[in-house]
């Protein structure tokens, strides 16, 4: 049976049997992030609040910044999924005012940014997963390196770890993409190719998800490096992999005090990044909806998603449990 079809068959049976089912679960909401990895997200944990807890839910389009104030002025949304903490310096803020608590660590793995280089070049040439090798070797990544766009945080970074890698003196250029689809569309067509490519990416994104990419071997991540590395007059640039983001969902206080069996079930939902790189990889290639690509993850990991749930809970969701 075609995706598609299975989506809407899962999607029709589970709205037949909300309305019965909100008694057991007040009125929730939860914000759906601009980007793909957060919008499956809240599609899997509406979807498994509606129908394993009851609850009435009601989906917020928003961004970061906007939800975090909202949060602060109003107490809403109830849940914020995918936040990415360590580019929101209000959520401290509200985790210690209290007006927020954290759920769980959305992305087990964490957000991952670094440099890559595909898998067929390295099968090839060992050397290639190192800076040495591309260093000793430009010619075999194509003498280039595809960075992110202008003005975002990556840009500089790049820039500066580019020259104390010494692969600017090795006669890496560094080309500036100038959107996330353009630096995308590169990766995809050298892979479909087979041709050099070598540059910044970040996962999960189906991209990642769609083409086995080796990355690069960097000294780990170093805070004083890192953070003058971000400066555009860095005097003295350094060698320091990205940190580990930290990506998590939150819930307002008042509401995990409201609906503490919701509350339980967020803690424990967590996404590694090889289960949704290869949800938003599918998702890319079959023009799924954000609610398909849910019933897609929930379809090929029933055992990950029903261990998230109470026996309450999985008992009215056992027929998608197989």
């Amino acid at each position: 049976m075609h995706l598609k079809t299975i989506a809407a068959a899962t999607l029709t049976a589970g709205a037949l049997s909300t309305t019965a089912a909100f008694a057991d679960c007040g009125e929730v909401s939860i914000t759906e992030m601009d980007w793909a990895s957060a919008a499956v997200v809240t599609s899997v944990a509406s979807f498994l609040m509606q129908q394993g807890y009851g609850c009435d839910v009601t989906v917020v389009p928003t961004t970061t910044v906007p939800a975090m104030a909202s949060v602060a002025e109003t107490g809403q949304p109830d849940i914020l999924t995918e936040l990415w903490t360590s580019y929101t310096e209000v959520y401290d803020d509200l985790i210690a005012e209290g007006k927020l608590t954290e759920m769980s660590k959305v992305l087990s793995d964490g957000g991952v940014e670094a440099w890559w280089v595909p898998a067929y070049l390295v099968e090839e040439n060992p050397a290639l997963a190192t800076l040495e090798g591309i260093r000793a070797n430009p010619e075999l990544v194509g003498g280039l390196f595809h960075d992110c766009v202008t003005g975002w945080g990556c840009d500089v970074t790049n820039f500066n770890n580019l020259k104390a890698a010494g692969l600017v003196d090795a006669g890496i250029e560094r080309f500036k993409h100038g959107s996330g689809e353009t630096l995308a569309a590169a990766l995809a067509a050298a892979y479909e190719a087979r041709e050099p490519w070598f540059g910044y990416y970040w996962a999960p994104t189906s991209v990642l998800g769609k083409y086995p990419m080796v990355q690069v071997e960097f000294p780990p991540y170093d805070a004083d490096i890192h953070t003058c590395n971000g400066l555009e007059d860095c005097a003295t640039p350094g060698l320091s992999a990205y940190p580990r983001a930290n990506v998590v969902t939150a819930a307002t206080t008042a509401f995990a005090e409201r609906e503490p069996a919701v509350a339980e079930f967020l803690t424990k939902m967590s996404f590694t990044n090889a289960q949704m790189g290869a949800v938003l990889a599918a998702q890319e290639a079959d023009s799924l909806s954000n609610e398909e690509a849910a019933v897609l993850f929930l379809t090929t990991y029933p055992d990950v998603w029903s261990a998230w749930l109470d026996d309450e809970a999985k008992a009215k969701l056992a027929a998608l449990i197989k």
